[in-house]
């Protein structure tokens, strides 16, 4: 990515070299067709659309589901798949397209979770191994970045829920978890 700024004087988002651009060359656009162009430039740079994003999180989720160590903690909690792969894809498309589809709360749905990470090592690895079954490597990439930045961030949530601070590249795991 270049290093030149926004208009704020601030390098945008880490979107993607097209979508920066497109912030750069579009500054007189409303928020809805910024965003639109944003999309466009992120599609064009990486290939993901709507579509890969379905499949990405239909495949996922159907691993996760099959998983001995965090399908279970998916089944006490979701008993109609469906909308939750709903918003799972308006969830991704907003991360990897920012298309602003989603609106939810992710840091409290997964706050009262009994998750540590080990779950999350586990989630990002079928992640993973989805996404470069299903994606051309810069989709791949370009999701791979999203999640590890939302597993950690989830991670630290619910760490601190716990009352505990990590530190810099320390993990949660709490004393029950062995």
């Amino acid at each position: 990515m270049s290093d030149q700024k926004n208009q704020t004087g601030k390098r945008p988002a880490d979107a993607g070299e097209g979508a920066a651009s497109a912030l750069r060359v579009l500054p007189s656009l409303d928020g809805l067709e910024r965003r639109a162009a944003i999309v466009t430039a992120l599609q064009a740079e990486t290939g993901i659309d709507e579509a890969m994003i379905e499949t990405l999180v239909r495949r996922f989720y159907a691993a996760v589901q099959a998983d001995p160590f965090i399908g279970p903690v998916f089944a006490a909690r979701i008993a109609d798949w469906e909308p939750h792969l709903q918003r799972m894809m308006a969830f991704w498309s907003s991360v990897a397209l920012m298309s602003g589809r989603y609106h939810g709360q992710p840091m409290q749905k997964h706050l009262p979770l009994p998750i540590h990470a080990d779950h999350f090592d586990r989630w990002l690895a079928i992640f993973k191994e989805t996404a470069l079954e299903v994606c051309p490597p810069k989709a791949a990439a370009h999701f791979l970045e999203r999640a590890q930045r939302i597993a950690e961030s989830l991670e630290l949530g619910i760490a601190g829920q716990q009352g505990v601070m990590l530190a810099k590249d320390q993990r949660y795991r709490p004393a029950s978890a062995g």
